[in-house]
């Protein structure tokens, strides 16, 4: 086997223990590069951790590639033998809560089929899906994908006591972009949680993929200070993405330069909604 062939996925068999503590790996997909002395600040993990050593939900921050698309950059150590000493690993922290996030998914299902089914809200285009779940400081962030709402969706931490959250009450929670409304909620089999509406109907999904690629948008965008305005999410904000979202004017009677997707909005746009009371959390 060649040495180029050798870096590409699979070429550890499995074994990520062999990646150098200090090895550049490069997604063989986008060509993005972890780098351990950096750590992953999409991810939250601090710099000093090595390949080997990242949590298991983690994956490439710029294509959401898996791990195992990552490949060694050339005259990178590949043998842990060769980088052990290079950077100390660090803590990957807790594992993502896996067993209540698929009970998220189950309840909505449930609500789905139970209460939902054929009602006109309902884009029988969609499904229920759970989407892009990671760690924010001590808790876990992601999405909510239904056929009838898109909220973000805050998971307590390890040492959070959310049991007495009064469903319903709003809370203001900040971020690099804005500041955002959550909804308090606590469903049985799931336990507390806190939602942000961003869609409510999801009529501007045509498919699946597009409701969980404006989730995925959503959720980097969160981070992204240079959508932030006036320190907060305004009227102003809300009122771009009508417009954005509005059908095109009638072209027998106004000339129209551009149309907008109306699946695919601005980030701008997109976190706009994020004022919104969370739709059936």
């Amino acid at each position: 086997m060649s040495a180029a062939a050798s870096r590409f996925e699979g070429s550890y068999l499995g074994d990520a223990t062999r990646i150098g503590a200090a090895t550049r790996m490069e997604c063989k997909i986008c060509w993005h590069v972890y780098d351990p002395a950096e750590g992953c600040e999409h991810w939250q993990v601090p710099p000093g951790t090595g390949f080997a050593a990242l949590p298991d939900h983690w994956r490439c921050p710029v294509c959401d590639g898996a791990r195992d698309q990552f490949m060694a950059l050339e005259g990178e150590p590949i043998t842990a033998d060769a980088a052990a000493d290079s950077v100390p690993l660090a803590d990957a922290g807790p594992a993502l809560p896996t067993e209540t996030i698929a009970r998220l998914e189950a309840a909505f299902r449930e609500i789905h089929t139970a209460q939902m089914r054929g009602l006109p809200i309902v884009n029988d285009a969609l499904a229920v899906k759970a989407v892009g779940f990671r760690r924010h400081g001590e808790r876990w962030l992601g999405a909510l994908v239904t056929p009838w709402f898109l909220n973000l969706v805050l998971l307590p931490g390890e040492g959070d006591e959310w049991s007495e959250l009064v469903p319903g009450a709003k809370e203001l929670i900040e971020f690099p972009s804005g500041r955002y409304e959550f909804v308090h909620a606590n469903r049985k089999g799931v336990g507390a949680y806190k939602a942000c509406s961003l869609f409510s109907p999801m009529f501007e999904f045509a498919s699946m993929l597009q409701a969980t690629e404006t989730a995925s948008a959503a959720l980097v965008s969160l981070f992204d200070p240079s959508i932030r305005e006036d320190g907060a999410q305004t009227a102003e904000i809300r009122r771009r993405r009508e417009e954005e979202l509005a059908p095109p004017p009638d072209p027998a009677t106004t000339q129209v330069e551009s149309v907008v997707d109306p699946a695919r909005p601005s980030r701008r746009a997109l976190l706009g909604m994020g004022s919104a009371e969370a739709a059936d959390a």
